[in-house]
């Protein structure tokens, strides 16, 4: 009875992201891309909530992420990122993201774990980067 009792708040319950991840996942901290020209940098950082902050350019927007503890075969993170809160203003693109947006792409780190880039799947045919983590800062 007691089975089928959590069984059935699980499936009632609303769907959930953002796990919490170990404090020893690779991804977490705060992470700088600076465009090739240096016009522009975005800002990440990623929380053990499984939640992050971004900046770039005008536009700061929070939201909720899954990513597995391991990578792939292939050595890939694959990074599930939905936005939950957007402030309107436009990115180091020009673009303005939407609150609930949604997003998939692969991550792999460099083996030094200082540098990452986020690619369209797991390859290297579509990629941005290298992020860079930013020493010294806290989670």
């Amino acid at each position: 009875m007691l089975t089928a009792l959590a069984l059935s708040l699980a499936v009632l319950a609303p769907a959930t992201h953002g796990a919490p991840l170990a404090a020893s996942h690779p991804i977490l901290g705060i992470w700088k891309l600076t465009l090739p020209d240096g016009s522009c940098s975005e800002t990440y950082r990623f929380r053990g909530d499984g939640t992050t902050l971004v900046i770039s350019a005008a536009e700061v927007s929070e939201s909720t992420f899954d990513i597995p503890a391991k990578p792939s075969a292939a050595g890939f993170y694959k990074l599930v990122d939905k936005n939950v809160k957007v402030n309107g203003k436009p990115d180091c693109s020009g673009k303005v993201m939407k609150t609930g947006a949604t997003g998939t792409n692969f991550i792999r780190f460099h083996p030094s774990g200082f540098l990452f880039v986020m690619c369209a799947a797991e390859s290297f045919d579509a990629c941005i980067g290298p992020f860079r983590r930013v020493a010294g800062k806290g989670v």
